[in-house]
């Protein structure tokens, strides 16, 4: 099983401070079609304004990922971390059983852009954390997040991993069948993904069956988040 999701098909919001695109249906976009892949629940691309930003807001049972695109953000939240994000950094906040937080443009210059990624988690309640990682751009295959928290990556309460993809122009990267779930979301560049062309903002569900992601025309970026089977 696989399917296509466009980015120009996602839905959209602006509210002026905020423009964000969401693969999923969330806030005030709603699609029945979009409701999540497996644990997969939020994946938005969100651009803020100079000095902006979400205000301090409660969560509870949810891991949640944040990845700097461009700019940089400010966090805080009600543990009492304090901390400032590049480009090219990860945060995952696991909400357990509560915690506030903010995310400011740490600029009042530059705009932010940043991806937000909600992922359940297998079990509920427990102490709120923060973990926070510096990628490693040169690496063509990145493991950013798994369940142990093995090879650096940051350690998630569910059964995922989720590597980062960079491919320079003509290189191919592979995956093997499994009985699992993968969603792949292009960030920057273009590329063939099991036999279709995709541009940055779009992304591809598969499900059971291997693939091969190749960057066309110029290199490529991008997410793959595998995860149990639907």
């Amino acid at each position: 099983m696989k399917y296509i999701r466009r980015g120009s098909q996602r839905g959209t919001a602006n509210y002026g401070w905020l423009q964000s695109r969401h693969s999923f249906s969330f806030a005030n976009y709603y699609d029945p079609k979009f409701m999540g892949f497996s644990s997969l629940q939020v994946l938005n691309d969100d651009l803020v304004i100079a000095g902006a930003g979400f205000g301090a807001h409660s969560h509870q049972d949810m891991e949640i990922l944040s990845y700097v695109v461009e700019g940089a953000m400010e966090h805080r939240d009600s543990e009492g971390n304090s901390f400032i994000l590049p480009a090219g950094d990860i945060q995952l906040m696991s909400a357990g059983r509560g915690i506030r937080h903010s995310e400011y443009n740490h600029s009042k210059n530059e705009r932010l852009r940043f991806l937000q990624i909600w992922i359940e988690p297998n079990s509920l309640g427990g102490q709120p954390t923060y973990q926070q990682k510096s990628l490693q751009q040169h690496l063509t295959e990145e493991l950013l997040l798994s369940p142990r928290g093995q090879d650096g990556s940051l350690k998630v309460k569910q059964d995922v991993e989720l590597k980062m993809l960079r491919l320079k122009t003509g290189e191919k990267w592979s995956h093997q069948a499994r009985e699992r779930a993968c969603y792949v979301h292009l960030i920057a560049g273009s590329a063939r993904l099991a036999g279709e062309f995709l541009k940055a903002g779009d992304a591809m569900a598969i499900s059971g069956e291997g693939f091969s992601l190749e960057a066309i025309n110029k290199p490529c970026q991008a997410l793959l988040f595998d995860l149990p089977t639907p």
